[in-house]
């Protein structure tokens, strides 16, 4: 089992990191300047209104012909959404596969998620995973563009792409504390401080310190957060901005793996939501560090330069135990285990340089972003395991009384791993044009140059390819509140295998296609978007095992899978005060012509994969006390199931459930408050996740209570 996660190195501690809002030294300026890189999100509600995660023009989601969902901060301080994969399981259209405590992938539409990006620059991952978590506090919203977005990340698959923009300084001095404490001995302190040190610079610093333990037996995680960003104003038309970003996870006792899910006889084996195949010596250390630079120069006219600079490396240093094999129905023996220490070292260099402004052509005015990235990777790690002892524990006990003991191993034994350096180029250009006043034209193309050298676990992953992918969408205006649009785009992603001349598999190719409309309502207070799509990949790697022999294994090209559906989200004031943001997707994947080809995975993403999923957050302000707040954060989705063995056949299966989560909070004075969360309140016993074959539970009912001050 591999793993992988964002990294970087001590040595840029000392510099800083990226990506700020622009100032423009005085108001006539201003007034002249449409805006286009200043993004934000109502500060009281649910409603994001711009998002630049689509085109780089800094238009609004009305106007993007593109699904944009925009999670703002008001909605993840009331329902105390303190990580990443809380987040996302509150974002309509994404599916968060927890497989194991400390690693989980991302879908959307049947797909991988594996483009991620801070502040809109980021790489595709190729794993889409996350080891450890990413705490939500330094970020200010979570952007997600549903469906492929080639022409803003180049590789990846048509599921979404996800873009984490961080706090940045404010001109007013402001200063918050929250101190958390719940169940399962959660502890956790929030610290923000932010405003302008004199005409020229403007600071912000985050803190955050959490320590918890958990529902499941033995595991418990320290976390520790320190996010520093500071804005340089070096003349009436640069702005220099600088961050850092530490991020420390450290778990003990975690999941590698998790519980087997049927027995000797097919049958479920319905585990205590608490049980865990964790050992009681585990950890799993995660250390994620960032630097970001940013220089933001006025051109003249409405045109702004941007060159932008990042340094991303992550650590991880763990020893696990992995349990795994069918326990007896009646004894719950028959399991086996086995440890390892694992090492892993990612850095990642990117730079992005772009312009962006507007030009006037036929009567209209027209906007254009145009730059160039470049970046490159290293990726390190390396396994240990223990041959000399055994693996240290080979015959585990029955889960349901195991303790969590087994002796401790002598990891020297069987050194494995990957070194893996990779390069990405990419030019791109993206244009919106005004066909009329009512009708704007969005297409831009990215031509990407990626190259690979290097081995994972004896697998030869040396590849050398390039492709240009296209976009092209189109919205009308109906009426000033109402938008209809449509719109295609595309990415690749390189794959390594060899078909049977020897040569690396052409890239796998992805595609969206996707038509909708767009409305507000109560004075653009509410934003009601309606997406019918639809989304496919060619050229997946499957064995050729006509051609393949025991020393040579033989690749061929085949259908992935293809997605067809649609979503509804509805987001911002209701009236009466009333703040909501709901979700309906339905997904319906076709796998026939990729199991015909030979893609027997196909068919487990269908099974898998909700068909329907609702999801809904909303808060009402109570009129008759001012100050107390009410809230509701729900999730429902359809049954989802997955063959574990063909003949005989044994299906696991989770059926559909809802997950209920309330909030109460008070507005005690003018800075302080406090909140109170009810999670998973009917206590509802579920399967996190049917990614893998194995899977644990989810956590029953749990609470917290937050006090919060702020000035």
């Amino acid at each position: 089992m591999t793993h992988q996660r964002f990294k970087l190195s001590a040595l840029f501690i000392a510099t800083s990191a990226i990506f700020s809002t622009p100032t423009f030294a005085d108001e006539a300026k201003d007034q002249d300047i449409e805006k286009i890189a200043v993004l934000g999100d109502k500060p009281s509600n649910y409603l994001g209104i711009e998002a630049q995660t689509a085109s780089k023009l800094g238009i609004a989601i009305k106007d993007t012909p593109q699904s944009v969902r925009v999670v703002t901060r008001a909605l993840m301080d009331d329902f105390s959404l303190d990580d990443v994969n809380q987040v996302l399981e509150t974002t309509p259209g994404i599916s968060v596969e927890k497989i194991e405590t400390d690693r989980t992938y991302y879908k959307a539409r049947g797909f991988d998620i594996t483009n991620f990006q801070v502040d809109g620059l980021g790489l595709p991952q190729e794993r889409g995973s996350l080891q450890g978590t990413l705490d939500t506090a330094i970020y200010q919203r979570v952007e997600v563009v549903m469906g492929a977005n080639g022409m803003m990340t180049g590789a990846g698959n048509p599921s979404a792409t996800v873009n984490f923009i961080r706090k940045r300084p404010t001109d007013n001095a402001q200063a918050s504390l929250s101190l958390t404490v719940g169940s399962w001995s959660n502890r956790r302190i929030d610290a923000d401080v932010s405003g302008r040190i004199n005409d020229a610079v403007a600071a912000r610093a985050v803190v955050v310190s959490q320590v918890r333990d958990s529902y499941l037996d033995r595991y418990s995680v320290n976390r520790n957060v320190f996010y520093g960003i500071t804005e340089f104003n070096l003349s009436e038309d640069t702005t220099l901005t600088t961050s850092i970003t530490y991020q420390k996870n450290d778990a003990d006792s975690p999941l590698w793996g998790a519980l087997p899910l049927f027995d000797s006889e097919g049958n479920a084996t319905n585990l205590d939501v608490s049980t865990s195949t964790a050992s009681n010596w585990a950890f799993w250390n995660n250390t994620s560090k960032q630097a970001f630079v940013e220089l933001e120069h006025y051109l003249g006219g409405d045109w702004t330069l941007f060159a932008r600079y990042a340094h991303a490396q992550t650590e991880q240093d763990s020893e696990l135990f992995y349990v795994y094999g069918t326990p007896d129905a009646k004894t719950g023996l028959g399991l086996t285990g086995y440890a390892s220490d694992y090492q892993l070292e990612d850095k990642q260099n990117l730079f992005d340089v772009y312009a962006q402004g507007s030009f006037d052509l036929f009567g209209q005015n027209h906007l254009i972003a145009a730059g160039a990235s470049q970046a490159k990777m290293a990726y390190n790690e390396q396994s240990l395991y223990d041959f000399t002892t055994g693996n240290g524990f080979p015959a585990m006990p029955n889960l349901s009384t195991w303790d969590g003991y087994a002796p401790r191993p002598t990891l020297v034994d069987g050194i494995t791993g990957s070194q893996i350096d990779s390069r990405q180029r990419s030019e791109y250009v993206s244009v919106r044009f005004s066909i009329r006043d009512d009708l704007k034209l969005l297409t831009g193309l990215r031509h990407t140059d990626w190259e690979t050298v290097g081995a994972a676990y004896q697998v030869n992953k040396g590849r050398e390819d390039s492709d240009t992918t296209h976009y092209l969408g189109a919205i009308y205006t109906i009426n000033e509140d109402l938008n209809v649009y449509g719109s295609y785009t595309e990415t690749f992603a390189p794959q390594f295998e060899q078909g049977l001349d020897g040569n690396a598999l052409s890239p796998i190719e992805g595609d969206t296609r996707e038509i909708g409309l767009k409305t507000e309502f109560f004075n653009d207070n509410l934003m009601l978007n309606i997406a019918l799509f639809d989304a496919e990949q060619l050229n997946i790697a499957v064995a050729d095992v006509e051609n393949s022999t025991p020393d040579n294994s033989v690749y061929k090209a085949a259908p992935g899978i293809q997605s067809r559906g649609y979503e509804i989200e509805l987001s911002g004031d209701l009236g009466f005060g009333v703040s909501a943001n709901l979700g309906y997707t339905y997904t319906n994947i076709d796998v026939a012509d990729s199991i015909d080809a030979g893609n027997t995975e196909a068919e487990l993403v269908k099974n898998y994969t909700p068909k329907q999923v609702f999801k809904l957050a909303a808060k009402y302000d109570v009129a008759a006390l001012e100050g107390l707040t009410f809230g509701m954060n729900m999730r429902w989705q359809d049954d989802i199931s997955r063959v574990q063995v063909q003949s005989p056949r044994v299906v696991t299966e989770q059926k559909a459930y809802a997950l209920v989560n309330f909030m109460a909070s008070y507005q005690i004075s003018p800075t302080v408050d406090l909140t109170f969360n009810a999670n998973n309140v009917f206590d509802k016993k579920y399967i996190n996740s049917l990614y893998w074959a194995q899977g644990f539970y989810g956590a029953p009912r749990n609470y917290s209570l937050t006090l919060n001050w702020a000035l």
